[in-house]
């Protein structure tokens, strides 16, 4: 009554309130059965406001009812000793002891069905509301909560409505769109329904009408913009019928063929196509689309002309919806048609309906879309909303979805998983975010992050992107400053690599394939985390490592030196494309500080991922550098505890001996070990090194003595070696 207007599923919330409840008697004038004679049938609800539109009493066919006989009460009670009263057996110690009756004899006990034909009084009987209250049978009756019998007000319920016309009772109108009493309700014209229901309560009281009274807290839906609760009221609207042309089954049909990511989606929203009733797309509101329908005033059916609705549309692309308002009828109706004989709906509709149908707007008449939409994304809350509309608009104009796929994601919490919040000052704004970290570190965090659950965020986990954005630019700017001059005349065929060199290629036609599969699959953050190992550990704490003296030192013309040079030239390739997505202004700097170029077609986004030759692929050499490396773990793992314990400083510094078995060392054959250990020499071993050595759980059979280096320091590669200054 706030807004007034009907509200959709997808606009109503759940909050606590409490709410008055009554227990009222409706004495019985013609009894279906001797037992009920001169008794009064006890209802009880939440919702005494809606007692002027009472027109029956429900009970439940299957239900065992008493009639049971007052014989004494506490001095609060409303209840009368020797009065008769018919409650359900299940709810007498509970209506009892709410209503202050201290003691009852049952006089009968009969099946719910025995009550079928009785009629009763309106409990304010004798004061303008002075008809027949029958008793009906209705399977929604139950023993759970009140007497066992429920008080009907068709006009304030969808179960009312429906029992109501089975049984062709009346429908009231009792209350405006305002929330207020109309004027021609008895006793009770204009009150508000918020603050009626003491006085109500009351009144029955007056009328000896009311047996008890309480208050109740529970769950009651609130509207989602005012907060405030909502009232059950049948008012006459318009509706899309979910069954007269299939529209329900064209919808389950076309979730069917899409294709929903998280999958847990489809299951979603099948379930609410399933179920929900006619949609009602009109609504009382003062903005809006119009529903632009003429009804005629002597039959009530809506004017189908084509002709008319072509002025209308042309009208309202010329000068906009609010057209509809602004004009005289005749505008739109032409000559064929008396305005006087048509009724011109005011009505809006739905806005649910304005979002469903974006996708013709959007795509329809744009040569660079297509439709349908590849994929719709949207938080989960839109299986109720934009999904839901969107899909039952297109099946209903277009036989088909609007959309190929559906993504939906999680909403953003604090650090601790609470929910965001001005009064807990835990909202992170994304402008703060921009304005101290940059625009990347936000998107580093949304692509680090599993959407399809509840998003975590807060300094702490910025922190973690941070670095983790830091080592990536890092990566980059190693790479750009080592390509320094690079040019094809330099650019070596994978067939004249190093092992190590064809290696890394290798993972990055492996990285390919699984940021293909990731885009594919619209999950990101497991590829992202790969993505980030491969620079953070593959590239700069392995490659760069073993290669920085072969970049640094060797000749220009060297072959390991040209080799490194063109894997990094093809990795920074990949890498700017494959990172552009996600940290797209790195992935841009990065690109022009190596293509300075100002045509505005010079743009890392202009590029698709780069097509990886299948020949780079090297499935046994990359098995054969697995072991390797887990050899190299081992060396490194020993020489880190010597620096630990300040025995040496740097690792060339060292002389590791490998114990390991055969075949673990013919691994090396043809490679220099110590360039890839990193040490100024090292040496391999069969026999066991004693109790002496450093080894770990997870490289079974490989231990190693860290020792140092004899010799003098290079000061041009800072090796430690024997043959230093013995030529001058």
């Amino acid at each position: 009554p706030v807004e007034k207007t009907a509200l959709a599923e997808a606009e109503i919330e759940y909050h606590d309130h409490t709410s008055t409840t009554i227990f009222v008697r409706f004495p019985v004038v013609n009894a279906s059965t001797p037992e009920i004679e001169g008794a009064a049938i006890v209802i009880w609800t939440t919702t005494p406001w809606t007692m002027p539109g009472n027109r029956a009493v429900a009970f439940g066919p299957d239900i065992e009812y008493a009639v049971i006989e007052v014989t004494s009460v506490a001095d609060e009670s409303l209840a009368q000793p020797g009065e008769k009263l018919i409650i359900a057996t299940a709810r007498l110690g509970d209506t009892c002891a709410q209503c202050a009756i201290t003691g009852h004899t049952v006089q009968a006990t009969l099946k719910g069905s025995d009550l079928a034909g009785t009629i009763c009084k309106h409990p304010l009987n004798g004061q303008d509301y002075d008809f027949e209250v029958p008793a009906l049978p209705a399977a929604f009756a139950t023993t759970e909560e009140g007497t066992g019998i429920v008080h009907i007000a068709p006009g304030h319920g969808a179960d009312d409505w429906e029992l109501g016309r089975e049984n062709e009772l009346p429908v009231p109108d009792t209350v405006g769109e305002n929330g207020c009493f109309l004027d021609t309700i008895p006793l009770f014209a204009g009150q508000h329904v918020y603050k009626v229901n003491d006085v109500v309560a009351d009144t029955l009281a007056d009328a000896g009408s009311l047996l008890g009274r309480g208050k109740l807290s529970h769950r009651y839906p609130h509207s989602w913009r005012s907060k405030a609760p909502l009232i059950f009221r049948n008012t006459t609207q318009w509706f899309i019928s979910m069954s007269t042309t299939g529209l329900r089954d064209k919808a389950l049909a076309a979730i069917d063929d899409t294709r929903f990511v998280p999958a847990s989606g489809k299951n979603r929203l099948r379930g609410l196509i399933e179920t929900r009733p006619d949609w009602c797309v009109s609504r009382q509101r003062a903005w809006g689309v119009p529903i632009t329908v003429f009804v005629n005033k002597k039959t009530g059916e809506p004017l189908r002309d084509q002709a008319v609705l072509d002025r209308i549309a042309d009208t309202f692309e010329a000068e906009g919806a609010d057209a509809w308002f602004a004009s005289n009828p005749s505008r739109f109706l032409g000559s064929e048609y008396d305005a006087s004989d048509y009724e011109q709906v005011t009505d809006i509709l739905d806005v649910w309906f304005d979002s469903g149908c974006t996708h013709t707007f959007t795509l329809e008449d744009r040569d660079d879309l297509q439709w349908p939409a590849s994929l719709y994304l949207e938080g989960t809350d839109q299986h109720r909303g934009w999904f839901h509309s969107s899909l039952l608009e297109s099946c209903g104009t277009r036989g088909r979805a609007p959309y190929d796929a559906v993504l939906t994601h999680g909403f953003v919490m604090g650090e601790d998983g609470s929910k965001m919040s001005k009064s807990l000052g835990n909202i992170v704004s994304p402008e703060d975010v921009v304005e101290s970290h940059g625009a990347d570190i936000l998107r580093l965090w949304v692509v680090g992050s599993d959407y399809s659950e509840d998003l975590r965020i807060g300094p702490e986990i910025l922190k973690s992107h941070a670095d983790i954005y830091r080592r990536l630019r890092n990566t980059l700017r190693y790479i750009l400053g080592n390509l320094d001059g690079f040019d094809e005349g330099e650019r070596l065929e994978i067939t004249d690599m190093p092992e190590l060199d064809r290696w890394v290629l290798h993972r990055l036609w492996e990285m390919d394939a699984l940021l293909r599969h990731a885009c594919d699959d619209l999950h990101f953050h497991p590829a992202f985390a790969e993505l980030h190992n491969f620079c953070a550990v593959d590239l700069s704490a392995f490659y760069f490592d073993v290669r920085k003296d072969s970049l640094y030192c060797d000749r220009l013309d060297d072959i390991k030196r040209s080799a490194a040079r063109t894997v990094l030239d093809e990795t920074f390739n990949c890498l700017v494309a494959w990172l552009a997505p996600f940290i797209c202004f790195t992935a841009e700097e990065a690109w022009l500080a190596r293509h300075p170029n100002d045509s505005p077609a010079n743009s890392v986004h202009l590029r698709t991922f780069p097509d990886i030759p299948d020949t780079w692929r090297d499935d046994e050499l990359a098995a054969k550098w697995e072991k390797i490396r887990s050899v190299r773990r081992v060396v490194t793992g020993a020489i880190e505890l010597e620096r630990k314990e300040k025995r040496i400083g740097s690792s060339l510094q060292a002389h590791p001996v490998i114990h390991a078995a055969p075949e673990d060392i013919t691994l090396f054959d043809g490679l220099d070990a110590a360039e890839l250990f990193i040490t100024s020499n090292a040496h391999f071993a069969t026999d066991g090194p004693g109790d002496k050595g450093f080894s770990i759980l997870e490289v079974p059979g490989i231990t190693v003595l860290p020792n140092q280096a004899e010799g003098e320091k290079c000061e041009r590669c800072w090796k430690v070696l024997h043959d230093i200054g013995s030529n001058a």
